[in-house]
């Protein structure tokens, strides 16, 4: 998606650094084109700025972000909305601040659709437009790390019973981050399999001994 400012200065020179200062973006992916060139006058007498048109394609991310702000904006709530490089090859908004927590939802289900919405958003293509897919992580308060380690106690906990009583054990619906938490979790404890039943939102998780027969392969 493109967008432009127009920008005036006392200079070409000077309003193309101000469109950069303003934009916060590299020079080289802003296209100026000079409107009119300044005047300098006579003792300063019909001096002119300089005006110039900077364009600019904005990336995915940004679009991401933007959506997040106005969602935050809308709901009335003082929060402050970031934007980071993940470890996963994705981009990660972070928000945070008091009430922040409304955008969490039960064991983060509100989170996840505004995720969702944040992708669609940032991977959105205008007609005609080359954009290289963008991959969103939004993040409340650090929910996900708070998540994650909550995610792999449980794992721990549920195969002890497995392995203590000797018998299976179903796990509540979760979406396939959370399960492949569990998974990834349970991989490392000895004698205790996984396996997914269920289908799309009611997906679960059946915990099981190495050497029975879980629910899902009968």
């Amino acid at each position: 998606m493109k967008k432009e400012i127009i920008v005036t200065a006392k200079t070409v020179e000077d309003a193309r650094e101000k469109a950069v200062a303003e934009l916060g973006l590299p020079i080289e992916e802003i296209e100026f084109t000079v409107l009119e060139e300044g005047k300098k006058g006579f003792l300063g007498i019909g001096a002119t700025d300089a005006k110039v048109q900077a364009v600019y394609t904005v990336k995915g991310a940004q679009v991401a972000l933007e959506f997040i702000k106005t969602v935050v904006k809308d709901m009335e709530l003082d929060l402050t909305v970031g934007l980071k490089d993940g470890n996963n090859d994705d981009t990660v908004i972070t928000v945070d601040g008091e009430g922040a927590g409304l955008l969490i939802g039960h064991h983060g289900e509100t989170l996840d659709a505004l995720q969702y919405l944040a992708n669609l958003a940032a991977n959105k293509k205008v007609k005609g437009e080359k954009r290289e897919y963008t991959k969103i992580t939004l993040d409340v308060e650090g929910y996900r790390a708070k998540r994650e380690e909550a995610l792999r106690a449980l794992a721990r906990r549920m195969a002890g019973k497995v392995v203590k009583y000797k018998k299976s054990v179903m796990l509540e619906p979760m979406n396939p981050y959370e399960r492949r938490i569990i998974h990834s979790e349970v991989q490392s404890i000895e004698g205790v399999s996984t396996n997914s039943i269920g289908s799309e939102n009611n997906r679960r998780i059946v915990m099981f001994l190495e050497d029975t027969k879980s629910e899902s392969d009968e």
